[in-house]
């Protein structure tokens, strides 16, 4: 059973485990599905994150025992991580320059080429564990161990739109807004998490989901920013 925690009058928090791990991320995941199947009255908002999901609730109509007995049934009866909806993305990246300007310094500090680092990056798979922080900014596991790397010191009070981030044991995809950041800079692309103007796809990517970067040239990146600007998602979904 996960842990049930109190959040002020309005909210619990369900938490299944203290770590970054796909397998608690999956059943947060299936119980915000399950939460939201049950369509119980009063809940009103759930929130999940990489271990837990805050449920949002009105307590004049819901009582707080009542929902963790729904929530812990719930729980009982099984969750069903494998038959949530997940996507797989190709996401290009322009690497380094002014599209990346913290990449010789991530690549000083491991004592390995530029090169390297974005064959490192571009080589591993990730898992979007959460959407978070601002609109479409989606925290990624799976970043090679070898580029673990403790965040900025001095964190920039605005980094570009787009930017491809690496701080920690952790990668980000940045949405098409400027954001204060502490992370280190390695690219941008031209895919647009967030767009508010793409009706049912407003939000690209979703928890669960599986990203793989692709390095392009300083060119295609121009094109692809162009077709991004008239409508195209321009990345390429691939079977999980």
């Amino acid at each position: 059973m996960p842990r049930f925690l109190d959040a002020g009058d309005c909210g619990l928090v369900v938490e299944f485990g203290t770590t970054i791990d796909a397998a608690i991320n999956a059943d947060v995941m299936a119980l915000d599905a399950a939460i939201a199947a049950a369509n119980l009255d009063g809940v009103r908002e759930t929130i999940p994150t990489y271990r837990s999901i805050l449920v949002i609730f009105e307590p004049l109509i819901l009582r707080r025992s009542v929902l963790k007995q729904h929530i812990a049934d719930l729980v009982q009866r099984g969750l069903d991580a494998d038959a949530l909806p997940r996507r797989g993305w190709i996401v290009p990246v322009l690497y380094g320059g002014a599209a990346g300007e913290d990449l010789e310094t991530v690549a000083a500090l491991h004592e390995i080429t530029t090169e390297e680092v974005i064959r490192l990056h571009s080589g591993a798979q990730y898992r979007v564990y959460m959407i978070g922080f601002s609109p479409g900014f989606a925290y990624l596991g799976g970043l090679p161990e070898a580029l673990h790397t403790s965040r900025r010191t001095t964190p920039r009070m605005k980094t570009p739109p787009r930017s491809i981030s690496i701080g920690g044991g952790q990668a980000a995809v940045s949405p098409p807004l400027e954001l204060p950041s502490g992370w280190h800079l390695l690219g941008r692309t031209p895919v647009r998490s967030y767009d508010p103007g793409r009706g049912e796809r407003t939000f690209l990517f979703g928890s669960g989901d599986i990203i793989r970067f692709e390095p392009v040239a300083e060119a295609e990146y121009d094109r692809l920013c162009r077709a991004a600007e008239a409508g195209d998602l321009v990345t390429q979904p691939f079977d999980l």
